[in-house]
C-alpha cells in the first residue's frame, strides 16, 4: 500500500481502525478462541456475548482482555499507519479511533506510540464493528455527514461497518 493512494479529496473527517491498521498486532485469535471455547469460525466477541452463564461469559472476557493486554504492551508504530496519520494531520482534519479492541489495551497502544488521536471509542463505548454505531457517533460528534467521513481499516469488518454507516472506507 502506497500512501498516495489515501485520497483525501472531499474528505472531512478520517477515522481509523487501530490494530493492524495504525499500530501492529501479534494477537493471536486463534489461541484466544480456544482459551474462551469459541469455534474458530465464529465471531469471538459475538460469541463471548451470547454465553448464558454470567460467570462463564466474565472468564471469557478476562481471558480476552489478559490477550489483549499482553499484545498492547509491545504494539508499535507501522510505518504505514503513522504516514497515514501525518498525511490526516498536514490536511487540519479531525481524527478519530474506532476499534473493537478494550479501552484499557487501546489506551496503553495510544500512550506507549504517541498517536495524536485524542477522540476514541472501543468496544465498552458502542457495539463492535462491523455495527456502524461508533463510526455514526463519530460524524455526529464531528456535525458531519456519514458519506463526508472516511474509515481506514484493514480488515472486513472495518469495510463492512464503513459501508454499513455510508462512509467511504479504505483498507490497508
Amino acid at each position: 500500500m502506497n500512501i498516495k493512494q489515501l485520497n483525501l479529496k472531499g474528505i472531512k473527517g478520517v477515522i481509523f481502525d487501530l490494530d493492524g491498521t495504525l499500530v501492529e498486532s501479534s494477537l493471536d485469535f486463534t489461541k484466544m478462541r480456544i482459551d474462551v471455547g469459541c469455534p474458530q469460525d465464529q465471531d469471538i466477541l459475538t460469541y463471548v456475548d451470547a454465553i448464558a452463564c454470567n460467570e462463564t461469559k466474565a472468564n471469557a472476557h478476562n481471558a480476552i482482555l489478559q490477550h489483549e493486554l499482553d499484545d498492547a504492551q509491545n504494539a508499535k508504530w507501522l510505518p504505514i499507519g503513522k504516514a497515514m496519520v501525518e498525511k490526516v494531520q498536514a490536511h487540519n482534519l479531525p481524527m478519530a479511533i474506532v476499534t473493537r479492541n478494550c479501552r484499557q489495551a487501546t489506551a496503553i497502544k495510544v500512550a506507549n506510540n504517541n498517536i495524536p488521536i485524542d477522540y476514541v471509542l472501543t468496544r465498552e463505548d458502542a457495539p463492535a464493528k462491523p455495527d456502524p454505531t461508533a463510526l455514526l457517533m463519530v460524524a455526529n460528534t464531528w456535525q458531519l455527514q456519514p458519506e463526508d467521513c472516511l474509515y481506514v481499516g484493514d480488515f472486513i469488518y472495518d469495510q463492512q461497518a464503513a459501508e454499513n454507516a455510508g462512509m467511504k472506507w479504505f483498507l490497508v
